[in-house]
């Protein structure tokens, strides 16, 4: 029976990494990329020590569905990660002048454009998370020699996103979902976990069974993850630090 130990450590370094990432907002869309971005890299140089950090619950996933984590500690990352989204929108929430809070709700709140569809927004919600993914997975693993690089790579990843993403562009559901919060606006909310859980999800597939394939089959990967999850049959918090691969998001 698989015992997952989960380092609080990393759960700590997930909840200060995503708090940060969250701060750096800006209502302004070129601002924003750039901020996302560059936070996204630094937190990734910064508290890798702590093991490699997700701040994204779609890469979470992403990870869990390539059984590179077990289910208790991919919902324990991604309890992290929300709460640290909220505490970042409420924090700027609190700092930022009613007159300019009414009329932007939040800086970093995430809805969907005028004049774009919900199915629109999804599709592209699933296509810039389906890149970062794939820049994740690049990036952790140590054949390809790209793990020095991986917090400019993934910041790069987060940055493009955001510039393509015309769609009220979140590809981290957390990031989210953490405003939503503290604004109680859930206005087409659902289209920013669909997305990029979709995306994640694909990139997955994409990654391990053709570009470099860790299964023979569909129906290996398949077998893989039933194992274990039905196997998650432990779990343990300790302060050291044995991560799972993969990186930032």
């Amino acid at each position: 029976m698989w015992q997952q130990e989960v380092p609080l450590r990393s759960l700590l370094s997930e909840y200060v990494g995503t708090t940060v990432f969250v701060f750096a907002s800006s209502p302004d869309p070129i601002h924003v990329s750039l901020t996302f971005g560059i936070s996204v890299a630094l937190m990734s140089a910064c508290l890798g020590t702590a093991g490699a950090v997700h701040l994204n619950p779609a890469v979470t996933l992403s990870l869990l569905a390539g059984v590179r984590m077990s289910l208790a500690s991919a919902l324990l990352y991604m309890i992290a990660q929300v709460l640290g989204a909220i505490t970042a929108s409420g924090f700027i929430r609190s700092v930022t002048p009613p007159e300019v809070r009414g009329d932007l709700a939040l800086p970093l709140t995430t809805l969907v454009t005028p004049g774009v569809s919900e199915f629109q927004a999804v599709c592209v919600e699933m296509m810039v998370t389906f890149q970062l993914v794939l820049c994740v997975f690049a990036t952790s693993d140590q054949k390809a020699g790209l793990s020095k690089m991986a917090p400019v790579i993934v910041g790069s990843s987060v940055t493009l996103g955001h510039l393509i993403g015309f769609t009220g562009c979140s590809m981290n559901p957390a990031r989210s979902l953490g405003p939503a919060i503290i604004t109680a606006n859930f206005e087409s909310h659902w289209v920013f976990w669909v997305g990029p859980f979709t995306g994640a999800l694909l990139a997955t597939v994409t990654y391990d069974l053709l570009l470099v394939p860790r299964w023979n089959s569909i129906g290996d990967w398949l077998a893989g993850v039933r194992s274990a999850l039905v196997g998650d049959g432990g779990l343990k918090l300790n302060g050291t630090s044995d991560e799972e691969d993969g990186r930032a998001t």
